[in-house]
């Protein structure tokens, strides 16, 4: 009796999507540990301001694109932030690196205090006026406490106190790494906030906030939780800009920062981590192109707005989203 067929070896079982996504996001920093070596210090200024806007889309696309609340206070976030890194440094000596956790703390507590209006059941256009004027009343402070914040002409971060554990950070190289690592880390904590039970939570709310509290899901906790910790995200990467710029201005946390910052998460995609980082880069890259067409820069973020909204409504992610699986924002596991 002939012997009976051998079965074909099972198929390999390709890992899920994200697992896949796991080993993409840790080979991309991995890639870019040599960029100091190959950019010259504008060039790796620009790059070190890419991953200052990192944290800032992050941040603002908790509240806007996870929780679903149209709140416009992410510059006063991202200003106290700045703020808080430069007084710590500038009055008390304290090394930069000490000022990173505070700056985040305050922009949490800042984030506690904008969220408010939220907690009074204020939504849509009505909370997006209120946070936009929180904002502005935060500037009117930076302008007016001038014993601390230097008023309008601002505050020079000192130079010998821009360091990590001591060792000094002189050149736009050696900041590259801290703020590489910050952004990183930013980023990955987040990615676990939503994918746990309160990310759950940020997005049932989204949703159908009344459906949410009818599930009873505490509504008003979650929203206050979203405002904090998008502060929180948002504060480091003010301590980063402090730390960049070396002089912090009211001037930097107006009405203009507050459109870029918007178009970092309108071009990236909202809701989408993939796109805070693509926003980033993309808007903060795209102007150094037309760098010789003086006045064209401040159209850019008009024009790109308003392709993005007719074409991609959700943003470049979209695109990747396309080309493979793991560039999708899932925050539940197939």
């Amino acid at each position: 009796m002939a012997d009976a067929p051998k079965s074909a070896a099972p198929a390999t079982k390709a890992p899920p999507a994200w697992r896949q996504r796991r080993y993409l996001f840790w080979l991309i920093p991995l890639l870019l540990l040599p960029l100091p070596f190959y950019l010259g210090q504008y060039k790796q200024y620009v790059v070190n301001l890419i991953l200052v806007y990192v944290p800032v889309g992050v941040g603002f696309n908790i509240v806007v694109g996870n929780l679903g609340l149209l709140a416009f206070s992410n510059v006063a976030f991202f200003g106290i932030g700045a703020y808080t890194s430069g007084v710590l440094a500038l009055k008390l000596g304290w090394p930069w690196w000490a000022t990173i956790l505070p700056a985040g703390l305050m922009g949490g507590l800042v984030g506690c205090i904008a969220g408010v209006p939220a907690l009074r059941g204020v939504r849509l256009f009505y909370l997006a006026i209120m946070t936009l004027a929180f904002g502005e009343l935060l500037r009117w402070v930076y302008i007016r406490w001038v014993p601390v914040t230097g008023g309008s002409f601002g505050m020079s971060v000192p130079k010998a106190s821009i360091n990590v554990f001591g060792w000094p950070l002189p050149t736009e190289g050696d900041k590259f790494y801290a703020f590489l690592f910050l952004a990183v880390l930013m980023v990955v904590l987040t990615d676990r906030l939503l994918r746990s039970r309160f990310g759950r939570a940020f997005m049932a709310i989204k949703g159908n906030e009344q459906a949410a509290a009818a599930m009873g899901i505490p509504t008003d906790r979650y929203i206050l939780l979203a405002f904090a910790w998008g502060g929180f995200v948002v504060g480091v990467g003010g301590s980063m800009y402090a730390a960049l710029v070396g002089h912090v201005t009211p001037i930097a946390f107006d009405l203009a920062e507050l459109i870029l910052e918007f178009a970092v998460v309108m071009v990236g995609g909202l809701g989408s981590l993939v796109g805070s980082v693509l926003g980033a880069a993309i808007i903060t890259a795209a102007p150094e192109f037309f760098r010789e067409w003086p006045g064209f820069q401040e159209m850019l973020f008009g024009v790109l707005i308003v392709l993005v909204i007719l074409f991609l409504p959700r943003g470049v992610a979209s695109l990747l989203a396309r080309v493979h699986p793991i560039f999708i924002d899932r925050y539940y596991r197939d």
